[in-house]
């Protein structure tokens, strides 16, 4: 009982995560009034479901009485200890900041650890893709749609009238705009256009090893549209490495090859017609700028600063700040003084003090560097590297072709790559939708071997 309450329930998170934003927004539109917070009783309701589903896989380990642990296990367990004494050596142990830095950081690797330790059915498994896949043509076709609706409409369902901003105090904003634009990010029902395009790698990965692949028309047009290049990229590679597992190598040698010079000539053609839209030199600039700041922040801190003081839980603890290009027109946000706003490397805006801005170093495993220390960066890498050679030997055991055909298997390790390689470039595991999905994936096939089946 205990398990197909577990689940269901899992299935229902899987389900909801991608609608998050939008069901957080509508709903605080609806008790609390337009122009508001999303409501933190509202927000957290993911958090409790998965609490609940943690809560009853506990109660099934506990029944089994014996529990073994791994490399895995205890590369988590040592970075949980690494936290908590740095928390403690720092002050900032019951902080908001380290309690934020805690959920971005380890709730999703507390799940796989719970986790991998309950059985799973075969009907959960099974069903898991075909959700994935169902919800990921939903939120596509959705996205596509928001790509010509009016603010108006926006506005009615609880959204910012501002766009391209993130205000842990205001609304969410309905979409982003390329900076000099008026082109708009698909961002759908997530909270921005990189969390969409990096989620989406989940039902494209599964999609990938279908026999029908007519979806995979729809999600890989919606991540295109979300101008994210480090999503770009991530499947980029996913379907390089996809490729490379079903092709015979001569084949995949003249494929792949015509499919990289393809992509390097595209983003070239487009970086010279279209800078403004590929290029983008501001952005670009920053994601060379805010990776040396991380390092060099890890040379002068080697034991970091502590969870929450980088990363997507800064966001919480600074205020919104806006970086535009050295000319451009800041008149607009006068009516908004609350914005600290950057021309160039210039603060225009406000002039009486020095505005706090979050410490985003547009790298996962440099942030976990930044709070953790270099002790922490070299723990996070070789659990990312453990938990990726573990599902290579359980997708592949000693012929990669042969087992394309467990689906959920190689997807799992398609997204997790691709994943990988997109954290290289973007907080990629900040949102809930992909970090939670993903680890209970990983969990389900990375099971303790005293599961019983």
């Amino acid at each position: 009982m205990h398990q197909k309450i577990r689940e269901g329930c899992t299935l229902t998170l899987i389900a909801l995560l991608p609608f998050h934003a939008l069901l957080v927004t509508v709903g605080t539109k609806m008790l609390a009034g337009a122009n508001n917070a999303p409501l933190t009783l509202l927000a957290v309701w993911k958090e409790g479901l998965l609490a609940l589903i943690l809560l009853l896989g506990c109660v099934e380990v506990v029944r089994r009485k014996r529990i073994s642990l791994d490399v895995l296990d205890w590369l988590i367990i040592i970075l949980v200890l690494v936290s908590l004494v740095l928390g403690f050596l720092q002050g900032q142990l019951l902080s908001h900041g380290f309690l934020y830095g805690m959920k971005y950081d380890f709730i999703p690797l507390l799940a796989f650890f719970v986790l991998r330790r309950v059985a799973w059915s075969p009907w959960c498994l099974h069903l898991i893709p075909r959700v994935l896949i169902g919800v990921g043509v939903i939120v596509s076709f959705f996205g596509l749609l928001t790509l010509y609706l009016p603010q108006e409409f926006f506005s009615f369902l609880g959204y910012s009238d501002l766009h391209s901003l993130y205000q842990p105090d205001a609304p969410l904003a309905a979409f982003q705009k390329i900076g000099g634009t008026d082109l708009r990010r698909l961002q759908s029902t997530m909270s921005g256009p990189n969390q969409l395009g990096v989620w989406l790698l989940l039902p494209l990965s599964i999609l990938l090893t279908q026999k029908k692949k007519y979806g995979c028309i729809v999600i890989t047009l919606a991540i295109l549209l979300t101008f994210s290049r480090s999503a770009w990229i991530a499947a980029f590679v996913i379907g390089i490495v996809y490729l490379f597992s079903v092709l015979p190598r001569a084949q995949f040698l003249r494929m792949g090859g015509g499919l990289a010079v393809l992509f390097v000539v595209g983003m070239v053609v487009g970086t010279l017609v279209a800078p403004e839209v590929v290029a983008r030199f501001p952005s670009t600039k920053e994601h060379f700028k805010r990776p040396l700041e991380a390092m060099a922040i890890m040379e002068h801190h080697p034991f970091g600063l502590g969870l929450g003081s980088a990363g997507p839980a800064s966001n919480h603890k600074s205020e919104t700040c806006v970086y535009i290009a050295a000319n451009e027109d800041v008149s607009w946000a006068e009516e908004r003084p609350n914005l600290c706003v950057f021309a160039g490397e210039r603060q225009v805006q406000p002039l009486t003090r020095t505005c706090q801005c979050p410490l985003l170093p547009e790298n996962w495993y440099l942030q976990i560097g930044v709070e953790l220390g270099i002790i922490g960066f070299l723990l996070y890498l070789l659990l990312i590297g453990f938990v990726m050679r573990a599902l290579h030997t359980k997708v592949c055991h000693t012929n990669y072709i042969h087992c394309i055909e467990n689906v959920i298997q190689t997807s799992v390790l398609l997204s997790f790559i691709g994943i990988a390689i997109a954290s290289l470039f973007l907080h990629a595991w900040e949102d809930a939708a992909v970090a939670y999905t993903l680890w209970i994936l990983i969990a389900s096939l990375l099971q303790d071997t005293r599961v019983p089946s």
